[in-house]
């Protein structure tokens, strides 16, 4: 029993980087595969592949390294809204990450979708995490 999933989601993905893993499998969820999707749509991760098996399924995440200096394209994941308190933002008073080079994923009433989505169509939601 996982009492935050997300933060379970971005603390392995965490781990596989610091280990320097190429791949990195985790449990499947809606929201997870919401979030691998915009990861990969913002350039995170280099792909990603849902096995769905009999009960929960899978999410295999394939990392994104530098060739040349091997460095992760992810330099940090931050879980922001967490279930003992719940971070919510109005579609103009959704934050900016690194002055706009980092990526927050919001959950709107329209989905998962980057921080620029959000207020692009002016709704806000939850602020799930950051990514830069």
């Amino acid at each position: 029993m996982n009492s935050d999933p997300i933060a379970d989601y971005l603390t392995r993905v965490r781990n596989a980087i610091k280990a320097n893993h190429r791949i990195v499998e985790i449990p499947s969820s809606k929201i997870k595969k919401e979030i691998t999707k915009v990861l990969y749509d913002k350039g995170y991760i280099q792909s990603y592949k849902f096995e769905d098996s009999a009960v929960q399924g899978n999410i295999k995440i394939a990392l994104k390294y530098n060739p040349a200096t091997k460095q992760s394209a992810i330099v940090k994941l931050e879980r922001i809204s967490k279930p003992g308190l719940r971070k919510y933002a109005g579609g103009d008073e959704l934050p900016r990450v690194l002055n706009g080079l980092g990526v927050a994923i919001v959950s709107t009433s329209r989905g998962v979708m980057t921080d620029k989505e959000a207020r692009a169509q002016n709704i806000g939601g939850e602020v799930l995490c950051y990514v830069y």
